[in-house]
């Protein structure tokens, strides 16, 4: 199954680690510490072009990308269900 993230973006369910809001998870001194790691290994990818609200985490074959989208981290989840639901791949 996939998932649409936004701006035509489509990634692989099974590949998704975390969904996280941006506005919530980024006080954590960890998550910005993991944030300024993941732009200097340069796996971080904005998708969006909007104020941003949500970051997923995917790995793909031992290597890891972030995504930075604006659409919520409740869209996406309800995405997520409705695709299960009907049994749809997006």
């Amino acid at each position: 199954m996939f998932l649409h993230i936004g701006e035509g973006k489509i990634i692989n369910k099974k590949n998704i680690i975390g969904v996280f809001d941006l506005e919530t998870a980024s006080v954590s001194k960890r998550t910005q510490d993991f944030f300024k790691k993941s732009e200097k290994k340069g796996i971080v990818t904005t998708i969006c072009d909007e104020i941003p609200k949500t970051f997923v985490v995917c790995e793909n074959k031992k290597q890891e990308d972030l995504y930075i989208t604006q659409l919520s981290s409740q869209t996406l989840f309800k995405r997520a269900e409705r695709n299960e639901e009907f049994g749809t791949e997006n």
